[in-house]
């Protein structure tokens, strides 16, 4: 397929800012179009990333920490390397068991976190 010319191909981290999400909890979205989103996820040791539901398919990778995951009324602990795939509707939540990070994969890209970054 061949690209629209609208999508950045590459994607500088230094030229991304935090956004704020919960308390102690911080994303920068590192690249989307209108179908895909990835976005980096950094908690601080005791943070949550509160129960919720929407309707994107998501995969998150744990990069660094441990955290208690909850999807669809299980939990489990995850650890560096583990991920958890969430279906579009289903609750879940992460609590930062120690500080860390996450990578956040959307399918389609969450509008909601770019009307965000828009003055």
């Amino acid at each position: 397929m061949k690209s629209s010319g609208s999508v950045r191909p590459f994607v500088k981290t230094e030229d991304l800012e935090w956004e704020a999400a919960e308390d102690g909890v911080r994303r920068k979205v590192l690249g989307h179009d209108s179908e895909l989103m990835m976005v980096r996820v950094e908690f601080r040791s005791g943070a949550v990333g509160y129960v919720h539901t929407h309707p994107h398919r998501q995969i998150t990778f744990v990069e660094s920490g441990r955290f208690e995951v909850q999807v669809g009324g299980k939990k489990d602990v995850l650890k560096k390397g583990d991920s958890f795939i969430v279906e579009p509707g289903l609750p879940h939540g992460v609590a930062a068991l120690e500080d860390g990070c996450l990578i956040d994969v959307f399918n389609p890209a969450r509008e909601d976190f770019l009307k965000r970054k828009k003055p």
